[in-house]
């Protein structure tokens, strides 16, 4: 007769129970992963999925039953730990949004938005449009695939008990400083043209008083910067690449920091 006791049954529990707190947390969190069009099914799925496959090669867990104040805290610190990798990945496309929305108000597009159901809020479409170009870039270099092997990775270096320490989180503070230097640089090209092209249009204006500004304003910036954007599309993967690695690392910092 095959008997189970309490002590097993809590090392059973603990063994899934630990890793899928992380791996949820950071699917939740994750570009791609964490959108809200992805199904709930699927994110749960895909996470217990890879509790099953992941702790066969963990280290032994700690022995304290998931259910006890111990225990608690012990799921809390996952959960910390899988949002702390998801935030420092998603804040990846927050630099290609805010370049998006730098594009779209100097275009004269900051009226043009839509319903984001992504942030639940509205954003210009330029903005949007920069969004799904940069998921598709990131599917491209296998950036997916990155964030399984990071969450994988993450279990050697910050094993289940430990915890992130302040250096960590100041490590993700540095990375979010990032955003808005990287949001800049991707949309410099446009702002620099349309600076130009704002210029020589005060010039025209104070030139030939008689020009309606708004009447011939608009069309011409309109038409260079999306001439403009589509000239420096094809830099976006070398950046988003860039990007990429530099959060990888960031996270690989925050793991390796306890």
């Amino acid at each position: 007769m095959i008997t189970i006791s309490s002590a097993q049954l809590d090392v059973w529990l603990a063994t899934l129970m630990y890793p899928l707190a992380r791996l949820l947390a950071l699917i939740s969190s994750a570009p791609i992963f964490g959108d809200k069009q992805t199904p709930a099914r699927v994110k749960i799925g895909l996470s217990v999925l890879l509790a099953i496959i992941i702790a066969p090669t963990l280290t032994a867990m700690p022995t304290v039953s998931v259910g006890s104040p111990q225990g608690l805290l012990i799921m809390v610190q996952q959960i910390i730990i899988g949002s702390a990798m998801g935030f420092t990945m998603r804040l990846i496309f927050a630099a290609v949004e805010l370049a998006g929305e730098f594009s779209g108000m100097t275009m004269g597009l900051g009226f043009a938005s839509f319903y984001d159901p992504q942030n639940s809020s509205f954003s210009p479409v330029i903005a949007q449009w920069l969004s799904v170009v940069a998921s598709l870039a990131f599917l491209a270099m296998n950036g997916h695939l990155m964030i399984l092997s990071l969450v994988a990775e993450s279990f050697h270096a910050l094993p289940v008990g430990e915890m992130m320490t302040g250096k960590g989180f100041y490590a993700i503070t540095l990375w979010g400083a990032n955003i808005f230097a990287y949001g800049v640089q991707i949309s410099l090209p446009l702002l620099a043209a349309l600076l130009i092209t704002n210029l020589a249009l005060g010039i025209l204006t104070r030139a030939a008083q008689q020009l309606n500004l708004f009447a011939i304003g608009f069309p011409i910036t309109l038409t260079v910067g999306f001439f403009v954007l589509s000239l420096s599309l094809p830099y976006l993967a070398p950046a988003m690449d860039r990007m990429t690695t530099e959060a990888l690392s960031t996270a690989l910092k925050v793991m390796q920091s306890h």
